[in-house]
């Protein structure tokens, strides 16, 4: 059987056993009839170490960094030359997949595409460079704004399809000019027959030191994911344990705030092969963003629907799409970005039976509507007519 190939360009992809993002590994993985290649970064963003190769990935050389300035920016233009390089010396792909934690991501796999003459997929993750004016990161005046958008613009031009993981986001495209049947929708997602725990929950959380109701944020500790707020909801609510697991260029500030906080705790990342015993030996999941109103429809939160896979009842600060997916699958709380203090008190309040029944609308839910299988099937539906030359749409 001949298979078809497929190059994935994610910068910060890692393979289950590593800290980090695993949904190109989760996606392809399953995709009946092809064979994938994942260019990532050979630095761990989430640990900074250097990891080894595994298969499916072919890792490229990188430049440190540590928090948000110009060697940032390096990181991102290294990986962006290396990629380029590795990609040409791969054999030849059916299809190059690039995803778009930042942009040159996108125009490495553009590059690509072209030179090796085959279909180019954009996977949108955020709007930049919207997103960043909306934080207040970059003045929507600057020239660096201005760079940005216009190559925004030259990839979605150049794409023959592009993938958005939040329903928001579809919009923001369109205006720019792209044809909505280049536009293809596969969010984020998991399945629940992937959290099953290792051990009982009574022995989780002896390793963990859990010992009163406990709420866990695991993730990313970066100035998107405003965890300032959640640190002044766990002070104004001691009765709950708050432990947030993960690492980021906001983690050091973070945990010297926090020190006078005797309720919150900060441990290492995990490995995905992890989460599942983490998840089960706790009692809440949190899902927090910055008060930034492009996130009330422009976010697909990977914490999110782990929690729902696990079980694990949700209290989020995200009105809009994350907030309505909590509300509708009657899977946990939803308040106002800078209440978050409210909904811990109600996730105190609430008994164990409230919890459970919580945990098990929203595992019954993502089994039922987003489970990584049914994702997969969504993007050989995308990838296949590409590669059969029946994908040419009006650009």
């Amino acid at each position: 059987m001949t298979h078809r190939r497929v190059l994935v360009l994610n910068h910060f992809a890692v393979p289950p056993g590593y800290p980090g993002g695993t949904r190109h590994v989760e996606l392809f993985s399953r995709l009946p009839g092809w064979t994938y290649v994942i260019l990532a970064g050979r630095r761990n963003m989430i640990t900074g170490a250097l990891q080894r190769p595994e298969p499916g990935f072919h890792l490229v050389a990188v430049t440190p960094y540590r928090g948000n300035g110009l060697g940032r920016v390096l990181n991102w233009v290294s990986y962006a030359v290396t990629a380029t390089v590795a990609g040409l010396r791969q054999p030849r792909p059916d299809v190059v997949y690039a995803s778009s934690p930042h942009l040159l991501a996108g125009l490495s796999g553009c590059v690509v595409a072209a030179l090796r003459r085959t279909p180019f997929v954009l996977e949108v993750r955020d709007l930049w460079p919207r997103v960043l004016v909306e934080m207040g990161t970059l003045s929507e005046t600057s020239v660096a704004n201005r760079a940005l958008e216009r190559l925004e613009r030259f990839l979605y031009r150049r794409a023959d399809r592009i993938v958005i993981m939040a329903p928001g986001v579809r919009a923001a495209i369109e205006a720019t000019g792209v044809a909505p049947d280049r536009i293809a929708f596969i969010p984020n997602a998991a399945d629940p027959d992937d959290f099953t725990p290792s051990v009982g929950r009574d022995e989780l959380r002896r390793r963990y030191g859990f010992i009163r109701r406990t709420a866990v944020y695991a993730g990313a500790h970066g100035p998107a994911n405003g965890l300032d707020l959640l640190l002044a909801a766990a002070e104004a609510v001691p009765e709950i344990d708050v432990v947030l697991v993960g690492s980021g260029v906001e983690k050091s500030r973070l945990r010297a705030k926090a020190l006078g906080i005797g309720n919150v705790r900060f441990l290492d990342p995990v490995p995905k092969t992890e989460i599942p015993d983490l998840l089960h030996a706790a009692d809440v999941g949190l899902h927090v963003l910055a008060d930034v109103e492009l996130f009330r429809a422009g976010v697909s939160p990977n914490k999110v629907f782990d929690y729902m896979a696990a079980g694990l009842p949700i209290l989020t600060n995200s009105p809009g799409i994350v907030g309505d997916l909590v509300m509708g699958a009657a899977a946990g709380y939803v308040t106002p970005p800078g209440n978050l203090g409210h909904g811990l008190t109600q996730m105190v309040q609430a008994s164990p039976d409230g919890l459970t029944k919580m945990g098990a609308a929203g595992r019954c839910w993502i089994r039922e509507h987003q489970s990584r299988t049914a994702m997969a099937h969504a993007l050989t539906h995308l990838l296949a007519p590409l590669v059969d030359g029946a994908g040419d749409v009006p650009r």
